[in-house]
């Protein structure tokens, strides 16, 4: 998402322009370096956007308060993002997009299943174990969402998550030997990326469960490779159920009952 541009007169003062101080003109200042404030700046107000929508929702949280979180002039969110609907939709818009980056062609037809599906759960899984950062802010951000989700998130979704799955489903429908993805298909694919979501979305609790799962040096390898082979067992299972006659007992007919005749 492209952020909001506004004629030059209407930059808040501190955005990504020198100023004057002091009755003194504004030094020269070069190009470059205009650019990689104004990135900053905007890197700062996602962040702190994210950290605040997470702890207060959408309606509680203050602009006023973000800008001043992130070190910027009052009108910086107007500037970069037209207006606080559009912070939100950027701090939304923000770690689906790198994280969707990390997939890497997942659904290219020639990688084997394992390949293409660790593709998928490892960034999620990274993203879990990540204690540093906005990683905590944008779960908690997403949970949120998840119990009322919003018209911006909607729209994310619509534009974001939708075309992934779409192409996982595709995927999977294309290794159980099908042309198209259909209802059973996409309970697949639910399945398999519910295994890597829930560490995202439950991990302070999986913790308290059994800490010694995502504990270690090398429990993001662990945990994806396990998570890889539950995938190839429940891709195995969909295709051997498809294959199977069905075991459904034959429709029984209507009992005829006999009357014993008494005279």
């Amino acid at each position: 998402m492209k952020a909001v541009s506004h004629p030059a007169s209407r930059r808040p003062a501190g955005a990504d322009a020198p100023v004057a101080t002091a009755g003194r003109p504004a030094p020269d200042v070069a190009p470059d370096a205009t650019q990689d404030r104004g990135a900053h700046a905007r890197e700062q107000l996602i962040a702190h956007g994210t950290r605040i929508f997470a702890a207060k929702g959408y309606a509680a949280a203050s602009t006023r308060e973000i800008c001043q979180a992130a070190g910027a002039n009052v009108a910086a969110i107007h500037y970069y993002f037209g207006d606080k609907e559009g912070l939100y939709r950027e701090v939304l818009v923000a770690p689906i997009a790198a994280i969707a980056a990390q997939f890497g062609g997942f659904d290219d037809p020639a990688l084997p299943f394992e390949e293409a599906i660790r593709r998928v759960l490892r960034p999620l899984v990274v993203m879990a174990l990540d204690d540093e950062g906005d990683a905590v802010h944008v779960q908690r951000l997403h949970l949120r969402e998840a119990l009322e989700p919003s018209a911006v998130f909607r729209d994310v979704v619509g534009r974001i998550i939708v075309p992934l799955h779409n192409a996982l489903a595709a995927l999977l429908a294309r290794h159980c030997g099908l042309q198209q993805a259909d209802e059973g298909i996409h309970q697949l694919a639910f399945a398999i990326t519910a295994m890597a979501n829930d560490y995202c979305m439950s991990r302070d609790f999986m913790r308290m469960l059994a800490p010694q799962v995502m504990a270690g040096s090398g429990a993001a390898d662990r945990i994806v490779e396990r998570l890889v082979g539950f995938a190839t067992a429940l891709l195995a299972h969909e295709i051997a159920t498809r294959q199977a006659p069905s075991r459904r007992p034959a429709a029984a007919g209507p009992r005829k009952t006999s009357r014993k005749r008494t005279s």
